[in-house]
């Protein structure tokens, strides 16, 4: 590793004031911080302990929930109100990695990790995310990345959590120097094209404290359903997340968001569009196939828009089934 100071503070202004200059790292889970440590991925010189801030722990509320940005995966999936209310960020929550790092990732560092592309990860390419000037997926081994929003980078978004939260309304509490401020979720994310260094809106002395969902409804469904292999070390190729509002089996409104193929958790509006005012049953093709107009694979990732409108079509016939709910 590249030698760093290690920092504990006892307090969010402790926090601001260690990232204020930029070369800070916020350690949590450690779950990708201390991978990108080992491979000496962009090292800071700075690792700032947030593990002792108890506010950052928890999950308070009944019907609209507060979670701590410390709160682990384990916990997120395992909490009765989460699984009740929120089915697709408890379902979400469970996909991640294996049981091991469950119990140790965070819900702040699931949002906040750096993207998982092979050459990002490797010290033997100064690609587009590193400062240099290529993006070696447009003519390399491209099989997992974006198939859409990409360019000039094509990397994928590797959040699980990110999509269902998006899709159930989420909204994030940030502190740094200047106090407190709320963000909608999915507001928070940036891809290459506004962004090509960093991956959301985070300021250099920023911390997420909270993320809070709005109160559940009884007429809304909600599922996530994600797709993996070994050989993706248990990232999405493709992900699925869907909260629709009912009336009955009709489907008056609702978010549909795309993980693991975009440099963001990726909406589909016209795939709503296309329930919007029909019984869930009989628009499950429409909406499938709206989902991924537009799509523009690479060489070796074409497979990912057929996969990508089976998920979705999975999903939505959980929900017509009544399988997936929350009340």
């Amino acid at each position: 590793m590249v030698p760093f100071d290690l920092v504990t503070p006892r307090n969010l202004h402790d926090v601001a004031e260690a990232l204020a200059d930029g070369r800070g790292e916020i350690l949590a889970g450690g779950t990708d911080l201390l991978d990108r440590l080992k491979e000496r991925i962009d090292p800071p010189a700075r690792v700032v302990n947030i593990k002792g801030l108890r506010e950052l722990y928890g999950i308070a509320g009944d019907r609209g929930l507060s979670l701590g940005a410390l709160t682990t995966m384990a916990e997120v999936a395992g909490n009765d109100r989460v699984r009740h209310w929120y089915p697709a960020l408890a379902e979400a929550a469970l996909s991640v990695a294996t049981p091991q790092l469950r119990n140790m990732g965070t819900l702040g560092g699931n949002l906040c990790q750096r993207p998982r592309c092979w050459y990002f990860r490797s010290n033997d390419y100064p690609c587009l995310k590193k400062g240099g000037s290529v993006c070696y997926a447009v003519t390399g081994r491209n099989k997992y990345h974006a198939i859409f929003g990409g360019g000039p980078s094509f990397i994928v978004h590797p959040s699980d959590t990110a999509p269902a939260l998006i899709a159930l309304g989420a909204q994030l509490e940030i502190h740094g120097a200047a106090g407190k401020r709320m963000l909608p979720l999915h507001d928070f994310f940036q891809g290459p094209r506004e962004n090509l260094l960093h991956e959301n809106r985070l300021e250099r002395d920023d911390l997420i404290t909270r993320v809070h969902l709005p109160p559940a409804k009884d007429s809304t469904r909600s599922t996530f359903v994600k797709f993996r292999e070994k050989q993706s070390l248990d990232f999405a190729i493709s992900s699925v997340a869907v909260a629709l509002d009912m009336d009955g089996d009709t489907v008056r409104d609702g978010r549909i968001v795309l993980g693991g193929v975009a440099p963001v958790p990726w909406s589909v509006p016209a795939a709503v569009q296309q329930l919007q005012g029909r019984r869930l049953g009989s628009a499950i093709d429409d909406a499938a196939e709206a989902a991924v107009e537009g799509a523009r694979p690479l060489d070796e990732n074409g497979f990912k828009v057929t996969l990508t409108r089976n998920l979705l079509r999975r999903a939505l016939q959980q929900l017509a089934q009544g399988k997936a709910d929350a009340r």
